[in-house]
């Protein structure tokens, strides 16, 4: 009984810090410029931000669960690659922050149709989940997503603050 009650004090002060640590984001983290272009190199699992060819910062990502090649339909757990536009910013989401990505083009729904699928979508960069910031490291570990480009919860909030509507992403192998 008293391992289930530390056990539940463990747990309790995990999920107050996470949400603590998201709340205090909002003035913790010095803005970068705008940027004008992203680049994802799945492979190196990295994001970074650029303006006029310049770096401006690079991130580490977590993918979807089968990250090797490009999205070709609803539930592969691939992350699309090609060229995408940013299409939308959600401050309320399930994850923490999320900027959408146009996935899918054209091309992308006529080879899932050709294959008798659906292509999918609600393709996005964000955070974690909601209340689990405290597990962090563990999201870090591994791609988790069912497709999107995830990043810990400081990196989105510089990332959402630096990226605008019609931002072009190129995401590569």
């Amino acid at each position: 009984m008293r391992a289930l009650a530390i056990g539940l004090l463990i747990v309790a002060g995990l999920w107050t810090w996470g949400l603590f640590s998201e709340s205090c984001l909002k003035s913790s983290l010095a803005e970068l410029p705008k940027a004008d272009k992203i680049v994802v190199h799945k492979a190196e699992r990295t994001l970074t931000l650029y303006r006029t060819s310049e770096v401006l910062k690079s991130y580490k990502v977590a993918l979807g669960f089968n990250p090797i090649g490009h999205k070709e339909f609803e539930g592969d757990g691939k992350t699309p690659e090609g060229n995408y536009t940013i299409d939308s910013k959600n401050t309320k989401s399930r994850y923490f922050l999320n900027l959408g990505i146009n996935y899918p083009n054209a091309i992308d729904t006529q080879n899932a149709q050709n294959a008798g699928k659906s292509a999918g979508g609600d393709i996005k960069i964000h955070g974690l989940p909601n209340g689990w910031s405290a597990f962090e490291r563990i999201f870090g570990v591994f791609d988790w997503t069912s497709g999107c480009i995830a990043v810990d919860n400081a990196s989105m909030k510089e990332i959402y603050e630096a990226v605008a509507v019609g931002t072009p992403i190129e995401i590569l192998p």
